[in-house]
């Protein structure tokens, strides 16, 4: 009998869309307060959350007085700030305005004594509210949130084991919540042209550092109301002038000239029999063929260290 904890979960765009909406915006405030904080980090690091067992963290972010950590808790839907000093305070994740998260979260960080302070216009987002007067987005549902979450819990899994097997530069697997996207990055080594790419609310300076080497990226996406469907991408950047052609797996995968990137729609993978497999080989596919068009050096750049793995063991401490 198959452990139902085991399945991913079933992700409808239409049925979640005003929720994701909501917590989309949410994230973005928590992530401004550690870009403010952090030290700058190439390609905008320092600006992203991270997954955990109960759902999304700021990691430590330093402050006047030690360090901070901010998290999203997804299975009490709570939103809990600790501190170095012993402080804790916690807010309830319900349904609630950006404007009343805003406040509130603010209120708590000033007990907290986190001294801090954001541009308070969402990133990324065409004609975005500003966060302290926007009362339209309020819309939050549990369960909805909560198999979003649980979803990325698999794909971060995943991710792992395909980050693991490259030996260049490679990003650690991150959520940007300036697009609610959970995405892994590897690099040729090589420099880059200038990006000439540009995103609201986003200095030129920002894109051009991002993309200033020559990556091979990959992500999954919630979707949106322009693709209202939860899906993996992966893209090159310079695109290569044969990227788009090369063959990708598995079926269902393809190349969206209006995007610019290979997508697999989440549908795909989560009703595959195996959606660890059938994901795994989007990025393995997607990435040969990002690197071959391009001509990466493979041979200097990719590892396999199962062997290492099945003599010494995974867990092992000795």
């Amino acid at each position: 009998m198959t452990d139902s904890r085991q399945a991913w979960p079933i992700l409808n765009y239409t049925e979640w869309k005003d929720t994701l909406a909501t917590v989309h915006l949410w994230t973005q405030i928590v992530g401004k307060i550690r870009l403010r904080k952090m030290p700058w980090l190439n390609h905008s690091w320092h600006v992203t959350l991270y997954i955990t067992p109960d759902g999304l963290t700021t990691g430590s972010v330093p402050y006047q007085y030690g360090i901070f950590q901010i998290d999203f808790n997804f299975l009490r839907h709570e939103l809990v700030i600790d501190t170095s000093e012993g402080g804790r305070e916690i807010m309830k994740l319900e349904a609630r305005s950006v404007a009343d998260f805003y406040r509130e979260i603010f209120e708590r960080i000033e007990k907290l004594e986190i001294d801090v302070a954001i541009f308070p216009v969402p990133s990324e987002i065409p004609d975005a509210v500003p966060f302290p007067v926007d009362v339209t987005h309020k819309t939050y549902n549990e369960a909805h949130m909560q198999a979003c979450w649980r979803a990325m819990v698999k794909i971060y899994n995943v991710f792992l084991r395909f980050r693991a097997k490259f030996t260049g530069k490679v990003s650690p697997i991150h959520f940007f919540w300036g697009a609610f996207d959970l995405a892994v990055t590897r690099f040729s080594g090589r420099n880059a042209p200038v990006h000439q790419g540009e995103a609201p609310n986003m200095p030129a300076a920002v894109m051009q550092e991002a993309y200033s080497k020559e990556v091979s990226s990959c992500g999954f996406w919630p979707g949106s109301d322009a693709y209202p469907q939860a899906a993996f991408y992966s893209y090159a950047y310079p695109p290569p002038a044969a990227f788009s052609t090369q063959p990708v797996r598995p079926a269902g995968a393809f190349y969206s000239s209006e995007m610019g990137e290979f997508l697999l729609n989440y549908d795909v993978v989560q009703q595959s029999a195996d959606p660890e497999a059938a994901l795994m080989d989007f990025l393995e596919s997607t990435y040969e063929a990002a690197a071959n068009s391009a001509g990466w050096d493979r041979h200097d750049l990719e590892c396999d260290l199962s062997s290492l793995e099945h003599k010494y063991g995974c867990f092992r401490d000795s």
